[in-house]
């Protein structure tokens, strides 16, 4: 008889890199890790809990695609657990357990123009079906990129993001005023005239979006950020056209223990960690609005 695998015990894992993303009280670093022993298979959307052995254990999505044969995620320096990471460094050791929750369809999604769109450390998830896609562009059709922050030093993914506007439809927003960055139409951002050629502009993630005005046909859209700021981005895509099955988001902050066991992401027979965190805002519509 085989012994089941605790699923609560951590494999270690290498850091292989440290990318600093943003500085100040609440830093953001991606980290590159390898597994010591074993394969780590996953598919984008997917989230792995990190250790960082002596301090504790923390939830955080994959940021990259399988594709790129790596395992990154993207930490903000928010409490004791972030704060350790954070003074980690390559070579150093921290424990993983995953791939946990489901994933986003996007061999499902083949054929069809993609938009993603991402709001502080909530583009991390997106980022790893950007990564997808680029790395299978002739699968894909369109695919629009809006990424947004409340300023440009808190813009993750920067170089990576600014390098892909020149071959595709990338846009990035702020929140604050800054020199160089085209200002929306703060009453009707619809009716901005956005001068050819400008991809920075200043205004709230949904107000980029009535901006830019992705289209419906033949195309899903994917938003992770702030829960005010999904609201309204989901609000201005069905208002463009979207259908409630065309639009996807993920919940991966709701996770807990990720594996069902501890019952502090559930709502009746729905768990986060289980049955998401992706969902399609049909799906996620049907629950309480705590959800």
């Amino acid at each position: 008889m085989v012994e089941a695998e605790n699923p609560y015990i951590p494999k270690p894992a290498v850091i292989e890199k440290v990318i600093p993303e943003t500085e100040g009280e609440r830093a953001i670093k991606t980290f590159r890790v390898r597994p010591i022993d074993g394969e780590f298979n996953f598919v984008p959307g997917q989230t792995l809990m990190v250790s960082a052995f002596g301090k504790g254990e923390s939830m955080f999505a994959i940021s990259t695609s399988p594709t790129r044969n790596s395992i990154e995620f993207t930490v903000m320096r928010v409490g004791r657990v972030t704060t350790a990471l954070h003074q980690m460094k390559k070579g150093d050791i921290v424990g993983i357990r995953g791939p946990l929750g489901n994933g986003f369809p996007v061999e499902g999604w083949e054929g069809k123009n993609v938009v993603l769109i991402g709001g502080g450390i909530g583009f991390a998830p997106l980022r790893s079906i950007l990564h997808y896609i680029l790395d299978n562009r002739e699968k894909y059709g369109k695919l629009i990129v809006i990424n947004g922050a409340r300023t440009s030093r808190d813009l993750v993914y920067l170089n990576e993001l600014e390098r892909l506007m020149d071959s595709e439809d990338v846009w990035l927003s702020v929140d604050r005023d800054e020199e160089g960055w085209f200002k929306l139409n703060w009453d009707k951002p619809d009716e901005s005239e956005i001068p050819e050629g400008v991809r920075k502009l200043v205004g709230f993630v949904p107000m980029v979006v009535a901006a830019v005005k992705p289209s419906p046909d033949n195309s899903v859209a994917v938003t992770c950020g702030p829960p005010i700021m999904i609201k309204y981005v989901i609000e201005n895509l069905l208002k463009l056209g979207f259908r409630e099955e065309q639009i996807y988001t993920t919940l991966e902050n709701k996770m807990k223990c990720g594996i069902g066991k501890c019952g502090r992401c559930n709502i009746g027979s729905v768990y986060v960690c289980k049955d998401g965190p992706v969902f399609r805002y049909d799906f996620i519509k049907q629950l309480p609005p705590d959800f």
